[in-house]
């Protein structure tokens, strides 16, 4: 019987579209020459490998968001907007900012835009901030004063949630790794330089919601709703902050609905610049700078300077064991390279030494910058403002 010869065909691939490519190998086999058939083998495919885990996608911004900011001149930046949203934390540069960007407002005849809003933060801030940041704009004359808080407890029970979530991400990553989770080591829960959450969860988100809130007031115009976000940073106050622009779009918290762009009237102002307004204004201020804290907020704060969280563990020395209880549970120190407990130890070795903190006279901070007797004439016109309004002091 003729038989065929033998031979092989080399191998052929046959690429698929979302599927793993497949290795075809086909050869004859010495068979009748008749009945001559042509014998397939199929490769086994290949396991697919795992795919890498890709970063979240960036979120898309709406086609009508600009990139720039049409000016930057305050008076223009006013008039183009529809609301002017003035952030409150009744701190000395708000204050300052809001006397400054009132004035502006007024001088325009455009004070019924202006919207005052504080981001309450609860214990943690300085006592009487929420109702010295309303009495504030009471008396520059703006009548509407938003208060947002966010939910979900304030910063230290925050700390204890993101504490508790990052324990069992990091135990579950040891498991997959065939580790003992009991070893799992734990991402610091307390918010850092590198890790500002705390101010995207307890200031910036609830801003934002009211935000959504005034957009909604006058969705009647029919177009994006322009939104002019006054901030009270500082080129003074830090490196980082310096690098800040005066004025930019705000795309991430811009939409399709809203435009905001980001004002900071005071960001070049110096200290000095910063308190002769608060003096010409009359406005009051908190009396924590009195007491020789250099910033308001809150009262412990992770980038304050050490004299300032030493002197508010002197002087709010329950909740500064409060934060170093937390410490303790979360297995962290509150601030990188300084604990609450060596804070509170360094207050206690100053009480010691110096005796309890005496109440200073008021205006003791402003009389460093603009002297005693236009300290004497700032406290005569703050006493005259809060009669006019029936508040007190």
């Amino acid at each position: 019987m003729q038989t065929a010869a033998l031979f092989d065909i080399p191998a052929i691939e046959t690429p698929a579209q979302d599927r793993p490519t497949l290795k075809v190998k086909a050869r004859f086999v010495r068979r009748p020459a008749l009945a001559e058939q042509l014998v397939v083998q199929v490769a086994p495919a290949a396991a697919e490998p795992a795919k890498p885990k890709g970063k979240r996608s960036a979120r898309k911004v709406h086609a009508s968001v600009p990139l720039k900011p049409s000016t930057t001149v305050p008076d223009e930046l006013i008039r183009d907007a529809d609301w002017v949203a003035v952030s409150s934390s009744a701190g000395k540069d708000s204050q300052a900012m809001l006397s400054y960007v009132v004035g502006r407002a007024k001088a325009l005849g455009m004070l019924d835009k202006v919207v005052v809003v504080h981001a309450d933060l609860g214990d943690i801030e300085w006592g009487g901030t929420k109702a010295l940041a309303e009495e504030q704009a009471r008396m520059v004359g703006v009548a509407r004063f938003e208060v947002v808080k966010a939910t979900g407890g304030d910063l230290l029970e925050r700390v204890k949630t993101r504490f508790l979530k990052l324990k069992a991400k990091a135990e579950r990553e040891a498991v997959e790794r065939g580790e003992d989770p009991a070893t799992a080591k734990v991402a610091p829960a307390w918010p850092s330089s590198s890790a500002r959450w705390c101010t995207s969860d307890v200031k910036r988100g609830p801003i934002w919601k009211l935000f959504t809130k005034l957009t909604a007031e006058l969705s009647h115009l029919g177009r994006p709703v322009r939104i002019l976000n006054c901030i009270g940073q500082r080129a003074a106050e830090s490196p980082k902050r310096a690098k800040l622009k005066a004025v930019e779009i705000d795309r991430s918290a811009s939409n399709g609905k809203r435009h905001i762009t980001t004002w900071r009237p005071i960001h070049g102002w110096s200290d000095a610049e910063v308190w002769r307004e608060i003096a010409r204004s009359g406005l009051p201020y908190h009396e924590a700078y009195d007491w020789g804290m250099s910033r308001l907020s809150c009262s412990f704060c992770v980038l304050g300077c050490e004299a300032d969280n030493v002197l508010a563990a002197r002087l709010r020395p329950a909740k500064a064991a409060e934060y170093a209880a937390r410490e303790v549970e979360v297995g962290a120190d509150f601030k990188h390279g300084l604990s609450m407990r060596e804070i509170i130890e360094r207050a206690a070795a100053l009480e010691e030494e110096r005796g309890p903190v005496k109440r200073p006279p008021a205006g003791t901070e402003l009389s460093k910058y603009v002297g005693k007797r236009k300290t004497a004439a700032y406290l005569a016109r703050r006493n005259d403002l809060r009669k006019r309004y029936g508040l007190t002091a």
